[in-house]
């Protein structure tokens, strides 16, 4: 029973966790600065620039009093984005309106303690080889890259 448990538990964690059909979201064992450098990295190793990060937790909480707000939505997050020409160009070869899609993006947040790394669900279609590319360089990046 205990080895069941465990396998059971095993294959929780590293099972994606889906927040409401917007995006996919997974546990990450590890600091929100081990996440973000993982995450640089795996990009960084599928031949890929990051074209900007977000520190949106940074401006969540340094504007938080400024809208009348005292409540802390992340400790961190921060969100990468970049492109892949290859990717890129096949699907808005199909669709030129999968441009509203580019850049594509990867998030780290810290929520009260419990880091996850994640990026936003596609329409099925073309834009499915985006997703397929994203979860990739997720897992790479849960996988110590």
């Amino acid at each position: 029973m205990r080895q069941v448990l465990c396998a059971a538990a095993i294959y929780a964690l590293s099972t994606p966790v889906f927040a409401e059909g917007q995006a996919i979201t997974y546990d990450y064992d590890g600091s929100f600065e081990d996440a973000t450098f993982a995450v640089e990295n795996a990009i960084i190793g599928k031949g890929l620039v990051v074209d900007y990060v977000s520190h949106t937790g940074e401006m969540l909480n340094r504007t938080g009093p400024d809208v009348g707000s005292d409540v802390e939505i992340f400790k961190a997050a921060d969100v990468y984005l970049f492109c892949s020409a290859v990717v890129s160009r096949r699907v808005m070869e199909a669709d030129p309106m999968n441009i509203v899609h580019c850049p594509y993006s990867i998030f780290v947040a810290d929520i009260e303690g419990k880091v996850t790394v994640g990026y936003p669900t596609f329409p099925d279609g073309p834009m499915q080889e985006v997703q397929a590319l994203l979860d990739e360089i997720t897992k790479t990046a849960l996988d110590g890259f």
